[in-house]
């Protein structure tokens, strides 16, 4: 299969990319330019809530693009109002700042909180994060990241963070000293391999903040707008952060992320923080029509009835192909393999012979260890198919072909 016709060379090479160039999508479903067609389970990396060319998106970037794009981030746009007061409703946090990515949102917690420890203890800075965490690509966010090699990687890192294990609470308290003003945490991390966080550990870590007068910062860029079952994972927890970034899935394929945060921990003062796309009409009018359709009677029950549907078939799966144990919640799931395979694999999923069969996209996000991203309306029979296609393959791959 060629793309040459599709040359390269103008790109920075910043991963490596498949030969395949995706002209058209639908749904839970890819379309390359030789016209074969793939089920996608990754979805822009959790990002398309609604799937590819959802017409409720669609419907809303052509209205809003025909009313009003964009005034700068020194006017008031109603549907940024619109949509703070729709996360603030859904939330009960109490403010929002938006950005244009998940890791300007993380960014932004990082600034806020200090701010806050400027104002409220005596100058404090430093913030506690975890091993393997991943928070995004500013050199701030990689600093706050425990990806591993990320602190060395555009060396100066930023300073003011302390790594600990995820999951380990004495740790955490070992941690703290007079310069700590948050702690930052995932409550599924993604990028490491969909690893959870233990409801145990996110209760207590709530009450050694509150003991300790910290922030608690929760990451939601990925686990957010219904990924993981709920509107916000941290309701499964139990929990209510002090701050909460959202980004991926709350623009359902456009480019938004938010910052939120309780009122007393809202000290930005006018020049401290802003952006010159941040919160523009054309975003926040998608946005809202994600949350729109996402909030609708059913949605969330459907979307969670399918992540229970994947989780029930990877576990079957596995259990006939000799495989792992299968992590995560909602639609956000892995899979462990018995062998470190994980690019082999989906590279034959993607690459499945012609004819009527599709290819199947998932993510190797590990070695030995397969990420399921697929869109929150994927429907029963997709993920049956989707199903059918791993254990095929998996079958094919054991017998050497």
């Amino acid at each position: 299969m060629s793309f040459d016709h599709y040359p390269t060379d103008a790109l920075m090479q910043v991963t490596h990319r498949p030969a395949q160039v995706f002209v058209r999508g639908q749904g839970s479903w890819l379309w390359d330019s030789a016209g074969r067609r793939y089920l996608d389970c990754v979805q822009g990396w959790a990002v398309n809530t609604l799937g590819h060319a959802a017409p409720e998106i669609s419907a809303a970037l052509q209205q809003q693009a025909g009313t009003l794009l964009h005034v700068g981030p020194g006017f008031y746009n109603d549907q940024a109002m619109l949509l703070a007061q729709q996360l603030v409703r859904l939330s009960g946090l109490d403010r929002v700042f938006f950005t244009n990515s998940g890791a300007e949102a993380n960014e932004g917690a990082i600034k806020l909180a200090r701010k806050y420890g400027q104002r409220h203890r005596g100058g404090a800075s430093t913030i506690i994060s975890f091993g393997n965490s991943f928070h995004g690509r500013t050199l701030a966010t990689m600093a706050a990241s425990g990806k591993p090699g990320f602190d060395a990687l555009f060396a100066p890192a930023v300073p003011g963070f302390v790594k600990v294990p995820y999951n380990d609470l004495a740790a955490v308290a070992e941690a703290i000293g007079p310069d700590t003003v948050a702690v930052m945490l995932e409550l599924v991390q993604g990028e490491a391999g969909v690893i959870e966080a233990d409801p145990v550990f996110v209760s207590q870590l709530r009450t050694l903040c509150d003991r300790n007068g910290l922030l608690l910062i929760v990451d939601e860029v990925q686990t957010g707008i219904a990924r993981c079952g709920t509107l916000f994972a941290h309701t499964q927890y139990g929990i209510t952060p002090d701050i909460m970034t959202l980004g991926k899935g709350l623009g359902g394929g456009v480019p938004i992320g938010a910052l939120m945060a309780r009122e007393e921990v809202c000290c930005f003062e006018p020049g401290d923080q802003g952006g010159t796309y941040n919160g523009n009409a054309l975003v926040c009018a998608a946005a809202l029509a994600v949350l729109q359709a996402v909030t609708a009677p059913g949605f969330i029950e459907q979307a969670a009835a399918r992540g229970r549907q994947l989780r029930a078939g990877l576990v079957d799966v596995s259990r006939r192909q000799g495989q792992g144990a299968v992590h995560g919640r909602g639609l956000l799931l892995a899979l462990d393999l018995a062998q470190p395979m994980s690019n082999a694999l989906v590279e034959a999923l993607r690459d499945q012979p012609r004819g009527d069969l599709p290819g199947l996209l998932v993510n190797p996000v590990r070695p030995q260890r397969l990420r399921w991203m697929p869109a929150l309306n994927i429907s029963a029979g997709e993920v049956d198919l989707a199903l059918e296609l791993l254990e095929a393959k998996l079958r094919a791959l054991a017998c050497g072909g």
